[in-house]
């Protein structure tokens, strides 16, 4: 599977400037991706002001990867802003190569020290989706932290779990040691994709990274806006684990 991860800076909360800008960042994409991942809140930056960015369904950010994805005939992974039931969610969308959205991820730990948690509904659930037969997880930025979410992925067996972010550059060491933890003690490949520049509160380095289920880093890129390319071999997950059974000792979860 190849995959792209889009690290680039997004303009403080403002869609039109940030698609067209991103239109012309793709405009370099090799055509041979599967899957096209980008950050937490792809098209406004970590805003709270979620009541004025939220979206349904026929939303301009869910059009704009939509359309994208059915245009490349590939996978999407971003992150939306997103009204369901009337609460706001910090989403992780996957939408499939016909660009129909083939699962959601609703961020379960919102990020209480930046008040994430007084704007933004906790999801409850895991998603797995899958690309061909590969079992995909999903996680959003915070969840990092929290390694039994990343257990109960293991569970369930998946191949790679993705987690999109807006890291802070003053905890990015917190991020590059906690994503190659969750590929070795989960035996399966991490794609963290964080963004780089600044908001009007945070900066951002990036370090975008993959890391193989042994926990081998792949690919991490500091600083610059790039589109960064991996090409894994998702037998890997299997071969690991059937050579090394730790997954089936575990015992409290």
């Amino acid at each position: 599977m190849i995959i792209a991860l889009v690290q680039y800076s997004p303009v403080w909360e403002s869609k039109i400037e940030n698609i067209n800008y991103l239109n012309e960042m793709l405009l370099k994409i090799r055509k041979d991706i599967d899957l096209l991942v980008f950050p937490e809140m792809t098209l406004t930056g970590f805003t709270m002001d979620s009541n004025k960015f939220a979206e349904e369904i026929d939303g301009i950010t869910m059009n704009y990867f939509m359309n994208l994805a059915a245009k490349n005939k590939m996978n999407v992974v971003a992150g939306i802003i997103e009204k369901y039931e009337n609460d706001n969610f910090n989403s992780s969308f996957h939408f499939d190569e016909f660009g129909l959205i083939k699962a959601v991820y609703r961020k379960i730990h919102p990020f209480s020290y930046a008040d994430e948690d007084k704007n933004y509904k906790a999801g409850n659930e895991i998603v797995v989706s899958k690309i061909s037969n590969y079992k995909i997880g999903f996680t959003v930025c915070y969840d990092l932290r929290f390694p039994e979410l990343y257990r109960l992925y293991a569970k369930e067996k998946t191949d790679v779990i993705i987690n999109i972010a807006n890291w802070p550059i003053k905890r990015i060491e917190h991020w590059n040691t906690l994503l190659k933890a969750r590929a070795i003690e989960n035996q399966c490949f991490i794609v963290g994709v964080n963004r780089v520049g600044n908001d009007p509160f945070n900066q951002y380095s990036g370090f975008s990274s993959v890391y193989d289920p042994m926990g081998n880093k792949i690919v991490s890129i500091e600083n610059n806006e790039e589109l960064i390319y991996a090409d894994i071999d998702l037998e890997e997950t299997k071969n690991v684990r059937d050579k090394f059974h730790f997954l089936d000792d575990m015992k409290l979860i």
